[in-house]
This record gives C-alpha cells, sequence and structure tokens, in this order.
C-alpha cells in the first residue's frame, strides 16, 4: 500500500474507534443497568464482573461496527475537506476512484470483523453470559435472602424470612409458599437454610421445627413437624439457562429448528431471516464504505461535526427499514429473504448513484431544498442583528459566541443519540407492528413517553462532549490564546459553558420533580399494549407485607382500575410460628375513594375465611361468602403497579420508601436510589467542570479527541456510580455515600485540574 492509503486509513482509525465505543455503550447502557448492577451487588469478584463486562460486548457490535465505519471514514474525509487536503489530493491526479481502495480495506475488516460477530461471538457470548448470571445466583443462593423481603427466584416458591444472623447458617422466623401445584401449601417454620450442590446439580431447602398447611377451602390439612423437613427444588430452570432466542443460535441450530417447525406445520419466518441477518447486515459494512466516501470527499470545507451528523442520519435511513421490512413479512407483505436483503439492495443503488455523480462534480455540493437556504439565510440574518443589539462590549460578544458554539454541538450530539435510541427501541418494539396497523400510532406515542427517561441519562454526557469539543475548537484555531491576550481568563470565558451546564442539571431536577414519572409509567403500559399485553397483568409485587404483619398476595392487577383477583391474605402471629387467619377472595374492589387511608375498606367477592386455634394446628370458623367488606391494606398499597424507583419521581419514590419502612421492609436500596435521584443532576456541572482542563490539554488534536476523552470519562463516570451504588444496595456504603461518592470523586478531580490548567 502506498503512502496515501495508509495515511487514509490512519485517518478512519480514530473515528470509527471513538465512535465503535460511543454506539457500543448506548446499545448496552440498558443491560447494564439491569444485569452488572445487581451482580454487584452480590458481591462477585472483579474477575467474574470484568468476564460480565466482556459477555455483553458482542450482542452490541453487531449494530455498532458498521455503524463506526460509516462514522469513521465520514469524518476522516469531513476532516481532510475542511483543511483542503482533498484539494490537493485532486491536484495530485488522486481520483475518488482510487481512494476506494483505501476505503475498501477498511470496509472488507469490517465486514470481516461483523461477520465473525454474528456468527460465532454473539450464539456464543450471549449463553455464557446467562450461564455466569445463573452460577453468580446459586453461589450465593443462602445469601440473596433478605429479612422481611419477599424472595422468589427458587422455581414456585416464595420465601419470607424474619432475621438472618450475621454469622450466617439459615434464617430465623421462615414463611414459604410452595405455588407448585394444587392445593398450595404453607410453612411456617423455626429455623430454615438451603443446600446448593454443584456437582450432582441438586438443590434442597431445610426446615426445622414448623407445621404445614395444605390450604383448599373447606379441605385443609394442618400438619406440625419436629426436627427437620427437605422440600426438594427442581434445579433445571436454576442450573440451565432459558431457551435460546433466534439471534443466540447458530446457522445449525437455526436449520434443525425450521426443520422440526416445518414438520408441525409452524411458521419459520423468524429463523429464516434470522438465518439470512447473519450475512446481510456484514454486508451493510461494504454499502457504508462507498456512501461514506461519496458524502465525504468533497471540495467544500465540510466539519467533523457537520460529518456525524450527517453519518447519524445515514444510519437512522438504514437501520430503520432494517428492522421494519421483516415485520412486513410477518403481515405477509414480503417473502423473508427479501426482507433482510432490501435495505442492502435500496442503500446500495442509492450509493452507487451517489458515488458516480460524486466522481464527477466532487467540487460541488449535493444542493439543499430550496426552504432549508432561506431558513439558513434567516438564522445568519438574525444572528447579525443580535450581535449588533448587544453593543460593543467584549463580555457580551464573547458570551454569545462560546454560548452558541456550545449549544449547537449539545444539541447535535443529544440528536445523535436520541436517533441511536430510536433506532434500538423500534427494533425492541416492532416485532408485531404490522400484525397490527392500529399500533402505528401507539409506537409514535410510545417514542413521546419515553424520551424524558432517555433524555435524563443522555443529556449530562451531551454536556461533557459539548464541553470538550467547544474548548478543544477554541484552542485548536487559537481562539483561545487571543482571548487570553485581551485579558480573559480561562475561567471567565468558560463561564457560559457552566451556566449552560447548571441549566441542564436544573432541567434534570425538574423532570424527575414533574413530568418523568408519569411519562415513564405511561410509557411501560403503551409497551405493553404494543406487545399485546392485556388489561390485566400479574402486578411487580404481588407479594407484599402490611403494616400489621399480615401477607398479601395479588394474583393479577386491572391496570384501568385499582381492582384485584384471587386475593390471598394471611395473618401469622409475631413470632412467625402459627397461621391465624387465612381469607381468600376472586375478586377485590375499594370500597373507599382515598387511597391513602390504612387500613382501608375492602369489597370482597366470592370468597371464603377460616381461622385456626391458639397453637395453630386446628381448624377453627370456616366460613364462605358472595360479598363482605374488610379492612386490608390501603389501596395505594396493594394495587401499586410499578415500584421501581426509575419509574417514579422523587416524592413518589419518597413515599413509597416511607410506606415500605413502616411496614418492616428492607428499604436500603430504595434509600439509595433516592438519594442517586438528588445526587445525579449535578453531575452535569461537575462533568464540565472537569471537561474544562482536559479540552484545553488535548484541544490542538481536534473535535473527536474531544468526543472521544468526553465519551471514556463519560464510561468511567457510568462504572463509578455503578459499583458505587451497587455496594449501597448491598449495605456495604451507606444510601448518602452510594450515590454522592462519584460525584464527590469527580469533583475533587476537577478542583485539581482547574487550580493547576494555565489560565
Amino acid at each position: 500500500m502506498r503512502i496515501i492509503d495508509r495515511y487514509v486509513i490512519r485517518q478512519i482509525l480514530m473515528p470509527f474507534c471513538i465512535g465503535l465505543i460511543v454506539f457500543t455503550f448506548v446499545f448496552i447502557i440498558r443491560t447494564l443497568m439491569d444485569f452488572v448492577e445487581p451482580l454487584i451487588a452480590k458481591g462477585i469478584s472483579g474477575w467474574v464482573l470484568a468476564r460480565a463486562l466482556a459477555l455483553l460486548i458482542p450482542q452490541a457490535l453487531a449494530l455498532s461496527i458498521p455503524m463506526a465505519l460509516l462514522l469513521g471514514i465520514l469524518v476522516a474525509f469531513g476532516r481532510l475537506s475542511s483543511q483542503r487536503e482533498f484539494v490537493a489530493l485532486q491536484a495530485c491526479g488522486v481520483s475518488l476512484r482510487r481512494l476506494l481502495l483505501p476505503v475498501g480495506v477498511v470496509s472488507m475488516c469490517g465486514w470481516v470483523a461483523t461477520s465473525y460477530v454474528m456468527l460465532v461471538a454473539v450464539p456464543e457470548s450471549n449463553q455464557a453470559f446467562r450461564e455466569l448470571a445463573v452460577d453468580v445466583t446459586m453461589d450465593r443462593a443462602e445469601g440473596e435472602v433478605k429479612p422481611r423481603v419477599f424472595f422468589n427466584d427458587f422455581p414456585g416458591l416464595v420465601l419470607f424470612v424474619r432475621d438472618v444472623p450475621i454469622t450466617g447458617g439459615g434464617w430465623n422466623g421462615v414463611f414459604l409458599a410452595d405455588l407448585r401445584a394444587q392445593p398450595r401449601e404453607v410453612h411456617l417454620a423455626r429455623h430454615g437454610e438451603v443446600y446448593v450442590d454443584q456437582v450432582t446439580r441438586t438443590v434442597e431447602l431445610r426446615l426445622q421445627d414448623g407445621v404445614r398447611y395444605r390450604l383448599d377451602g373447606a379441605k385443609s390439612e394442618v400438619f406440625r413437624f419436629t426436627g427437620s423437613l427437605d422440600i426438594r427444588i427442581n434445579p433445571t430452570p436454576l442450573f440451565l439457562p432459558p431457551e435460546k432466542s433466534e439471534r443466540e443460535m447458530s446457522i445449525a441450530e437455526l436449520r434443525e429448528n425450521i426443520a422440526m417447525r416445518r414438520r408441525i406445520r409452524t411458521s419459520t419466518h423468524n429463523q429464516v431471516m434470522a438465518i439470512h441477518q447473519k450475512f446481510s447486515i456484514p454486508v451493510a459494512c461494504l454499502v457504508f464504505g462507498v456512501i461514506g466516501l461519496a458524502l465525504g470527499a468533497t471540495n467544500r470545507r465540510d466539519s467533523a461535526l457537520s460529518s456525524f451528523g450527517l453519518g447519524i442520519a445515514v444510519v437512522f435511513a438504514y437501520y430503520i427499514p432494517l428492522f421494519l421490512f421483516p415485520q412486513m413479512t410477518k403481515g405477509g407483505y414480503l417473502p423473508p429473504w427479501l426482507a433482510v436483503w432490501l435495505p442492502n439492495i435500496l442503500l446500495g443503488l442509492f450509493a452507487l448513484v451517489l458515488f458516480v455523480r460524486r466522481d464527477r462534480i466532487a467540487d460541488q455540493p449535493l444542493g439543499l431544498p430550496a426552504w432549508i437556504r432561506r431558513i439558513q439565510e434567516r438564522a445568519v440574518r438574525q444572528q447579525t442583528t443580535r450581535r449588533r443589539l448587544t453593543g460593543p462590549g467584549v463580555g457580551r460578544v464573547l458570551d454569545h459566541y462560546v454560548t452558541g458554539n456550545f449549544v449547537r454541538v449539545l444539541v447535535l450530539t443529544f440528536a445523535a443519540a436520541v436517533a441511536v435510541f430510536y433506532i434500538s427501541t423500534f427494533i425492541d418494539l416492532s416485532d408485531k407492528l404490522f400484525k397490527d396497523n392500529s399500533r402505528w400510532y401507539a409506537i409514535l406515542e410510545y417514542f413521546f413517553y419515553a424520551t424524558p427517561q432517555f433524555s435524563y441519562y443522555i443529556l449530562p454526557l451531551s454536556v461533557l462532549i459539548a464541553t470538550l469539543v467547544t474548548v478543544g475548537m477554541l484552542t485548536s484555531s487559537s481562539e483561545l490564546v487571543a482571548m487570553k491576550a485581551c485579558g480573559i481568563s480561562l475561567y471567565r470565558a468558560t463561564v457560559p459553558m457552566l451556566a449552560c451546564a447548571a441549566i441542564v442539571g436544573g432541567l434534570l431536577f425538574a423532570l424527575d420533580a414533574t413530568v418523568l414519572g408519569q411519562a415513564n409509567r405511561r410509557a411501560e403500559r403503551l409497551k405493553s399494549q404494543i406487545k399485546g399485553a392485556t388489561a390485566w397483568i400479574v402486578p411487580h409485587e404481588p407479594w407484599t407485607r402490611g403494616e400489621d404483619g399480615r401477607i398479601y398476595h395479588i394474583g393479577a392487577l386491572d391496570r384501568a382500575r385499582p381492582q384485584l383477583l384471587e386475593v390471598d391474605v394471611w395473618t401469622i402471629d409475631p413470632g412467625m410460628s402459627r397461621l391465624m387467619t387465612q381469607t381468600y377472595a376472586k375478586r377485590a374492589i375499594p370500597a373507599s375513594s382515598d387511597p391513602n387511608i390504612s387500613p382501608a375498606p375492602w369489597r370482597l367477592e366470592n370468597g371464603w375465611t377460616r381461622t385456626f386455634d391458639d397453637e395453630g394446628l386446628k381448624n377453627g370458623d370456616y366460613r364462605e361468602f358472595a360479598s363482605a367488606v374488610q379492612a386490608l391494606e390501603s389501596v395505594a398499597a396493594l394495587s401499586q403497579e410499578s415500584p421501581d424507583a426509575e419509574f417514579m419521581s422523587f416524592r413518589e419514590l419518597r413515599q413509597h420508601t416511607t410506606r415500605l419502612a413502616s411496614s418492616g421492609f428492607d428499604v436500603v436500596e430504595y434509600r439509595v436510589d433516592l438519594a442517586r435521584k438528588l445526587a445525579f443532576p449535578f453531575v452535569t456541572v461537575i462533568m464540565t467542570l472537569i471537561a474544562i482542563p482536559f479540552a484545553v490539554t488535548i484541544g490542538r488534536s481536534g473535535t473527536m479527541a474531544g468526543i472521544g476523552v468526553g465519551v471514556a470519562l463519560a464510561l468511567f463516570y457510568w462504572g463509578a456510580i455503578s459499583i458505587s451504588v451497587a455496594f449501597g444496595y448491598g449495605g456495604a456504603l451507606p444510601p448518602a455515600l452510594a450515590a454522592w461518592a462519584p460525584n464527590l470523586l469527580f469533583a475533587t478531580g476537577a478542583a485539581y485540574l482547574i487550580l493547576t490548567v494555565r489560565t
């Protein structure tokens, strides 16, 4: 390869690596929150944690490699165009077709890497991650049970214990509900523990000195046992991961699955498309290579940021059809193979036409519609007018100039991240889209309500990158040197960015305090409707313990109104040694309009109630009823659908934590989440403070270097907060310190860098 080829490849590699990290991080951020934080809370070793993170990466690389390749080519040629190097290449006789050689080499490498990920890495890594999660859970089966917290990881069993000795060795005061068969059984025992044998793959619960109740209406049986009672647990769901999905299967497994489905005359669309996608997605690297060269190589002074935005638009135009057309197959509009290859065919034709045209007129723009040019001209006139109105003051002009650059980069970065979010969300929700055309409006509505939550997490990253890029551009163009020569220090020059960061931080807190919780709940309901969920659902917490010590089990919850199905209520003595009463009702409807009353009157329909004697052994009064009013836990407590901190505002989470604490629940995790809601908005200012000295140091390296450092800092911060919060969940750190530790760490580093940088 000649010098020019090696030079072009080097220019592509840096933005490619940065884009690969950014897109991969965006795609796995949800998985990190759902799986990695709980694993850290379980107390896993650093080696196991590193392995878990490594196993999560391949599932995102299949999508992020082609996207990063397109971004790298666009940014590389955008920089060559902005610095007039492409003009010099043309003057030396290097045509656009000649540049296909280095671009083709990079594209072929991307095709090979993506093919390996699709064919080998994704099936193996997804299966290995599931097995790793199972091993971690089983290794810590006994330690996972927390006092006064319902534990339902054992298949068909629900466990509730009064306390766990610090020295270990099991639990005291055990309530165990066995739901594996009818009639259901309830065990109360003085002591209990779990035995896990990894070699023989057996799991047993051993209860000592207790009572077993077999509850079947009027035919209930009671049995007291002394010594120990062993309850065998089905180990298969614990030791073996769930069945593989199409993405996790190899080609051989997919073909076997297709043959089996054809024998039973079942649809094979998903399996056929999964096979073709393993080859069609890598081919996108070749298509993106041609498009990137045609769009990026020009004689105009396009900036790297403009190329970044253009790349996001092309990616959006490719990946939406990539996952839209397969859904048309499910609706009977396209054959499976064509649905998978059609995006490559359409985009390939576009790439070919664009490349031929660009090869002929590389010194001319592609052209914008007239209405876009009018908007640009109007914006320039308004900017000129504002500058005149501000007067000749240097401070005002400087503030407007820095703020304008900062906001422009902030908006572009935020828009790019939101575009990736829409792509990944559409992939998840498009499964049943074409089976019911009425859901088109629902998915758009879901995007509307889900955007605030994603914005809440992506805005700090956007502020960080905007600060790094803005200060980096001021440094690389020597504008910061000119400001210092005029007596304006670095501190004064960056005041507008700090002000914008504070405004964004206030926006984050305002989002959480106002619309975030409601928007998330609405988004979850829409997501369930798009996927075909019914009005009746299993509540997020079907088991709960009331303020008076009674244990409740809710079979189903009506979304539209607080109405419950299959309600069981057990009254147990404080020592958890005997059952006092049991009440069952097929339906429960609130008899009071005030959801905050506790206890609250409920109307129970079609049920029965039973009392036991003082020893809890003999059946006492048994009475059936068609309708009865009984005081139970409050409506808000029993009909709470989603108590996750992510789906509640600060005020709602504080009220929920207070209620659970008064009921005797372990609320350490909720207190950590409550403190994190206060700490998280401050990250915008802290990230800005730490980004300013970094940007001054790397400013001469260019815009993409700033983006790379920003992503690295964001990953480091996200890792720090995940580890710190996980330690808080596990009780190793106080809730407030677990939430604020990353901010304190980064604030200390920012203070040191700010005080030592040349101002």
